[in-house]
């Protein structure tokens, strides 16, 4: 079999396609990219077992085959040719030669037919979403998911779909972003959880895109497609936790400020807090906001005042200074709000500006035990 394609094309197509190959993969063949031609198109498919990505590439040629390349040894030659077409050929030697304008290489394959087969949904309910408001879902979302092995339900993104909105939810405990889209529905009402390493991956492609995404899933396993680009993976088996059941409802105490400020400030006092706890202590009274943090340990402390808008009671009350910049820096508002009800219950971020219509963004933040 031979083809014809453009390097820079390729390398594009493959360096995506390659975030899915892990580093320590218990197959060999999962170190190859599956090349499938049929005549002037080239399916080229990648696979962890969790999660195979295909995408289909234009090529010239007039004939078909399947092999396996690998992976590694292909996208660093790639990385080195200036613009050019390249000519790769199927040799006799159980291997593949590519030629350039400047010389040949030749590369071992494997045997394509040993390549994981992508699996196939059976009776699948699908939605279709524009691909910027996906990677924007992810991104406002990803960020919050939890690292704990002996939860995985919680190390991936909740998505939440109904006929009336959509619904992502990433928690680790300690935070928590809900994020929703009332000016996309679905056809009917599903839930399933997203592991981490594909929502990545799609984040990275879709940022900026105009392209409309097709979702496809069932119980088990999810499929987008989208621009001659196809991402299987298998879902989160397990029962996401009830979410709602822990943001407080009455919130009384509320506090609006520019958020940049109050990022800038925060990150400011966290230097100086303890590096154990990363403690910084809001005291709130009338228009004013004090920001502290104190490292007993070595005589370290910071405090910042800041003017702010502010209803309710006076109070005192602690957060893990970089779960709370993180939520901070993820929104891009000008201004947020803080609702409070007690020093020892969640405070609820949101942004007063800068969403779309029927976007809507909850984020929610424990507390820390302040040490008076």
């Amino acid at each position: 079999m031979k083809f014809i394609v453009s390097s820079s094309y390729l390398l594009k197509q493959l360096q995506v396609l390659g975030g899915v190959i892990g580093n320590n993969n218990t197959l060999p063949i999962l170190d190859h990219f599956l090349f499938e031609l049929d005549q002037n198109s080239l399916t080229v498919s990648a696979s962890d077992l969790e999660t195979t990505m295909a995408a289909v590439l234009d090529v010239e040629s007039s004939d078909q085959g399947v092999i396996a390349v690998p992976a590694k040894l292909l996208l660093e030659t790639l990385k080195t040719f200036p613009e050019q077409p390249l000519t790769f050929l199927v040799g006799d030697a159980n291997t593949i030669e590519i030629s350039s304008n400047h010389g040949k290489y030749a590369l071992a394959y494997a045997n394509g037919e040993e390549f994981p087969k992508a699996v196939s949904l059976e009776d699948p309910s699908t939605t279709t979403i524009h691909g910027d408001i996906l990677a924007t879902a992810i991104s406002k979302t990803i960020f919050a998911t939890g690292n704990d092995d002996l939860r995985p339900v919680m190390s991936g993104v909740f998505f939440q779909f109904s006929t009336e909105s959509l619904t992502f939810v990433a928690t680790d405990a300690h935070k928590l972003v809900k994020y929703t889209r009332a000016d996309v529905q679905a056809s009917q009402p599903a839930e399933f959880i997203m592991p981490k390493k594909p929502l990545t991956l799609l984040k990275g492609i879709l940022a900026g895109s105009d392209s409309e995404v097709l979702m496809e899933y069932n119980d088990a396993n999810v499929k987008f497609s989208f621009d001659g680009t196809e991402v299987i993976c298998r879902l989160i088996d397990g029962k996401y936790p009830n979410y709602e059941a822990v943001i407080p409802k009455e919130n009384p105490n509320k506090l609006t400020i520019a958020r940049n400020q109050f990022l800038n400030s925060v990150k400011r006092v966290s230097i100086f807090s303890n590096k154990t706890t990363h403690q910084i202590r809001l005291k709130i009274a009338g228009a004013e906001l004090n920001i502290s943090a104190e490292d007993i340990d070595y005589s370290n402390k910071a405090e910042e005042r800041l003017t702010c808008d502010y209803q309710g009671d006076d109070m005192q009350i602690g957060f893990n200074s970089r779960f709370f910049s993180e939520m901070l820096g993820n929104l891009t508002a000008d201004e947020v709000q803080l609702e409070m009800s007690l020093p020892n219950r969640a405070g609820i971020l949101t942004p007063i500006d800068g969403l779309d219509e029927g976007e809507h963004i909850t984020m929610l933040v424990m507390p820390v035990m302040l040490n008076s």
